[in-house]
């Protein structure tokens, strides 16, 4: 028997690619509340909303936020040809207290380190992943979630000069 629901509430403002196939993933599941996803590119990844056995599906919406917009914020860093030795994205989120307890609210911090990193470069990558190119923000923005992002920089140089100098 199968069954179809559709329970979209909102019309989207972006028009579907007609050229290109649909995406298809898979999740199978495996014992109590554990499950293994299919991504479409083939990776499996493991489920559990125990978290004994992997990331909560919950988790794993943040660590895709999170993972969508530092790919967005490297890559403009990189052809800004900013000198990058690491970037990492904190995430802060907040969910509602009711079923379904949705994310109501996610901070990215941006923490790059790097030698000589312009300040504006990375709050113009911050700004343009955030405003443009990070498709994940932009879906759980539209959803009703409130995103915020900063950052910090953290210079290689001065950081590797002072603790020379304090050894």
């Amino acid at each position: 028997m199968n069954q179809s629901t559709d329970q979209s509430t909102s019309q989207s403002t972006n028009q579907t690619n007609k050229n290109q196939a649909p995406l298809k993933a898979t999740v199978k599941w495996q014992d109590n509340v554990s499950f293994v996803g299919t991504s479409p590119s083939g990776h499996d990844v493991p489920m559990d909303a125990d978290k004994s056995k992997g990331a909560s599906p919950m988790e794993l919406i943040l660590l895709g936020l999170g993972g969508c917009a530092s790919y967005d914020v490297v890559t403009i860093l990189k052809k800004g040809r900013q000198d990058i030795e690491d970037v990492q994205c904190q995430l802060t989120a907040n969910r509602a207290d009711a079923v379904p307890a949705v994310y109501t609210d996610i901070h990215l911090h941006f923490v790059v380190t790097g030698k000589g990193v312009k300040e504006k470069q990375v709050a113009k990558a911050v700004q343009l992943s955030a405003d443009k190119y990070c498709s994940a923000s932009k879906m759980l923005a539209n959803g009703g979630v409130k995103i915020t992002h900063d950052f910090a920089i953290i210079d290689s140089e001065n950081k590797a000069q002072a603790e020379s100098e304090n050894s």
